[in-house]
């Protein structure tokens, strides 16, 4: 045998024999005592104790990791890697254990680590990470039993999965695993794969593997309580700022969001961020929908939010934090805009769920666009969306964060705190609304002091000025019969053909030689021609007050006053009998048309509705928004007068509908909107071709049964000839007789020119040529524009619907001739002007050129 002294020659000649001798006999033991027993090195040549040694200094190089405040991927990566020396594994991984929407997954964070494979090689990229549910694999049943595993032979295992050997092309034979848990979380997975020189992982190894965990669950344990120290306070600071700026921004929820969102920016920490507002319109317009219900337009077919609305969305704010902060905001942003072309955002908005998605770029079912999306250079790799939602659980808007900015991406901690912040601003939304509610009721109540300032109700003794109950009955109006009440106002009221000698049923009808006075009873006499007071009951005091009050609801002002609302009246019913429309319609609804007509310009100001979205309202002599627009975004003075006839009806002794049943009186409410709104020529353009339609269609019926009960039984045809009734009625002052025409014209023409004055005075700004009293004398021009693009449609459309209309296309074009006649001599005058100006200038070229060819030193004779 050979003896101490040659062997120990032999090993120190030939060190590598000597390694391996120890890394296959003596390590494993070795290292058991370093971590059982206390280091006593009695003979330093021996090879146990210098294994103590290395085991003690591996130990002490581990130590030291735990005290770094580094990165926990590269203390981690130590780990493994003398891990994999020891217990001679092939190689380790490391899978993180998270959460993304709602469903907890494993993902590769350090993989395939050997002991001498770089950290930067074994760190895997956010974007090529390996990601399974908990319920797959060895490594998955690790995790949610939270108790290591020795799996000898991976073929003989149930639980096994080659979901990753598939990924890598690795071929897995033994196993060993281990679960770092923090409390009752499992934080992730180690696993060993292959022991060297062996068919498995003995129970030495094992052991040996769990010891050395004990560094990884210190390490990992740290990490995860100084990450959760971070989300916390990321979470309060969130909360606390956005609880500041949204109190502090009540106006409108735009600002809102803006303020708050921008202010926690830096404890979102995200690369870019975007909010999409949504429009809260549950129910369109009714003139909207004609052309949906009459089939002209497809019926909206998109995506809808829980709630029943269409998915639009009115305003995108797009934040960008990377480099230099830019914050953009998108008005009506469309479709294939890049913070919308994915589809994600529409997806949250119909479902109301939160999506949060990595690696976008290889998602198949949305479009994320996968090269830059805008000028910046900003490339699309995670997104996290979610909805952000009211009181009411209405979902009022979508914020959508991209890209983590370390890179990974977003987990269950980031949609804890994302949510926080969103589902605060979403209840933060109560604070606007009810800011708006207050705003609307103090508008409300200017405005009801304005009217109430102005007007007054009908008092008995005008009303006894008609109705004189006292001089015939010696009685208040309450205390006669009904029928001698009727009997009495009949007799009091002018008949229908000599009101001043005009009669109600033409067309030609003329307000100038009959009272204002007159008016008013020749207002009461229509409704007896309809046949309506009697039939709904309307008790004729009631009726006279109600005739009177909208008579002193208009506003004593150049053109748009009482007489202008009686002949709109006049014109509806003069359609309605006298051009034969009344077929159409039940006797109920010619009341409420007539009706609606008297009162749809009541408390005109004399100004139109772009005037009132001008800073031009004097309250105690201060100037101030005017409260009619900041209550009605469209149609600003149509809903006004709309709602001042309602008010009307709301008081019952002005109520000429109080007889009626509930749903009598919610249809003529609903006849009230169709036809006062109808009056706004802004939205003329919109019913012209669905009136034309029906025009068309009606006119090769030979059959007049067929077209009657074409409209007739079709609501939708119906409500748009009465629109363009209402139109018509409007702009009747057009087609009357030239003696009346041209002075109603003037009228016209003065009233916009006070405005035009307002415009310049106070608004300091110039008005356009039509409200320029400077521009008088283009008046004649000015009246054939309007003649031939707007008013020639109306009345050419009418008079072939119905050829008992045609006395008003007539002196439409007759009108239009004198029109053409004056703006011909203005004409022939500018020209002579130009003419003249322009010989003039001749004159004088012709005697500078004279001039200029003679010398001005000396004269040759």
């Amino acid at each position: 045998m050979a003896d101490k002294d040659s062997v120990e020659k032999y090993l120190e000649n030939n060190p590598q024999f000597a390694k391996e001798y120890f890394d296959k006999k003596v390590r494993a033991e070795a290292l058991t005592a370093a971590f059982n027993a206390n280091l006593d090195i009695k003979d330093t040549a021996s090879f146990k104790d210098v294994n103590s040694v290395q085991e003690a200094a591996i130990i002490f190089e581990l130590v030291k990791e735990l005290h770094k405040a580094g990165a926990v991927e590269e203390s981690l990566h130590k780990v493994l890697q003398r891990v994999a020396l020891i217990t001679q594994a092939d190689r380790l991984s490391y899978f993180v254990c998270r959460a993304r929407n709602g469903t907890a997954e494993l993902a590769s964070f350090l993989f395939d680590v050997t002991p001498t494979s770089k950290y930067e090689a074994n760190l895997v990229h956010p974007q090529t990470e390996i990601v399974f549910p908990l319920d797959m694999g060895v490594v998955g049943f690790t995790a949610t039993s939270k108790k290591p595993q020795n799996v000898p032979d991976v073929s003989k295992n149930q639980k096994f999965s080659d979901f990753v050997d598939k990924q890598t092309g690795y071929k897995t034979k033994g196993m060993l695993t281990f679960p770092l848990v923090a409390d009752k979380e499992c934080l992730g997975v180690v696993m060993a794969l292959n022991r060297i020189g062996a068919d498995h992982f003995t129970a030495e190894d094992e052991a040996l593997f769990h010891k050395y965990m004990n560094f990884a669950q210190v390490i990992a344990l740290q990490h995860y309580t100084a990450y959760m120290f971070n989300v916390e306070s990321r979470r309060s600071q969130v909360l606390l700022w956005s609880a500041s700026k949204v109190f502090e921004e009540l106006t409108d929820i735009e600002r809102q969001f803006h303020k708050a969102l921008y202010t926690v920016r830096t404890y979102l920490q995200c690369e870019r961020y975007s909010v999409g507002l949504l429009d809260m319109t549950k129910e369109k317009e009714f003139y909207d929908e004609w052309p949906i219900k009459l089939g002209d337009v497809e019926p909206y077919k998109g995506p809808k939010t829980p709630d029943g609305r269409e998915i639009i969305f009115y305003k995108i704010i797009d934040y960008l934090l990377e480099g230099k902060e830019e914050i953009k905001v998108i008005p009506g942003p469309p479709a294939d805009h890049w913070a919308l072309v994915s589809g994600l955002p529409t997806y949250v908005a119909e479902n109301g769920f939160i999506c949060n998605m990595m690696n976008v770029a290889a998602d198949d079912y949305f479009t994320f666009q996968k090269e830059a999306v805008d000028e910046t250079g900003f490339v699309i790799k995670n997104v996290l969306s979610l909805p952000i939602v009211n009181k009411k659980e209405e979902i009022v808007g979508i914020a959508t964060f991209f890209n983590r900015k370390d890179g990974k991406p977003f987990d269950e901690y980031d949609e804890q705190i994302t949510e926080a912040l969103t589902q605060f601003l979403g209840w933060s939304v109560l604070n606007c609304d009810t800011y708006d509610k207050l705003n609307r009721m103090e508008w409300r109540k200017d405005i009801a002091q304005e009217m109430l300032m102005c007007q007054t109700r009908c008092t008995p003794a005008e009303m006894q000025s008609i109705l004189n109950t006292k001089d015939k009955f010696d009685a208040e109006p309450e205390d006669c019969d009904q029928k001698e009440m009727y009997k009495l106002l009949r007799g009091n009221i002018p008949p229908a053909d000599n009101v001043n000698g005009e009669n109600l049923y033409s067309f030609a009808f003329s307000d100038f030689p009959v009272t204002e006075f007159d008016l008013i009873k020749a207002g009461i006499r229509m409704f007896f021609e309809l046949g309506v007071v009697e039939k709904f009951k309307v008790p004729a005091e009631t009726l006279t007050k109600w005739m009177y009050t909208v008579r002193k609801g208009y506003r004593a002002i150049t053109y748009h006053n009482w007489r202008h609302g009686f002949n709109v009246g006049h014109t509806m019913f003069c359609l309605l009998q006298t051009g034969k429309l009344r077929k159409y319609y039940s006797d109920l609804d010619a009341f409420a048309m007539v009706a609606a007509a008297f009162c749809h310009d009541i408390d005109h100001r004399g100004t139109n509705n772009l005037y009132q979205t001008k800073q031009v309202f004097f309250s105690s002599n201060i100037l101030s928004a005017s409260p009619l627009a900041r209550l009605h975004g469209s149609s600003i003075m149509e809903r006004h007068h709309l709602e001042y006839s309602k008010t009307l009806m709301a008081e019952e002794s002005l109520n000429i509908f109080c007889n009626l049943q509930k749903r009598q009186f919610e249809n003529v409410q609903h006849l009230f909107d169709v036809c006062i709104i109808a009056t706004d020529l802004a939205l003329y353009f919109k019913k012209r071709t669905m009136f034309q339609n029906i025009v068309n269609a009606t006119e090769p019926m030979a059959d007049e049964k067929e077209a009657t009960a074409y409209i007739s039984n079709n609501a939708i045809r119906k409500e748009i000839i009465m629109a363009m009734m209402m139109t018509g009625c409007d702009l009747s002052a057009i087609t009357k007789p030239w003696e009346v025409q041209s002075k109603v014209a003037l009228m016209v023409a003065a009233e916009f020119w006070e405005q035009g004055d307002l415009e310049r005075n106070v608004l300091e700004q110039q008005p356009i040529p039509m409200m320029d009293r400077n521009c008088a004398e283009q008046l004649p021009k000015m009246q054939c524009g309007f003649i031939d693009f707007v008013c020639s449609f109306v009345y050419k459309e009418f008079s072939r619907f119905h050829k008992e209309i045609q006395p008003m296309f007539d002196g439409l074009n007759n009108n239009r001739s004198h029109w053409n006649e004056l703006a011909q001599v203005y004409e022939a005058k500018m020209k002579a002007i130009e003419d003249e100006k322009k010989r003039l200038e001749e004159e004088e070229a012709r005697k500078a050129g004279g001039e200029a060819g003679k010398s001005k030193t000396c004269t040759i004779c």
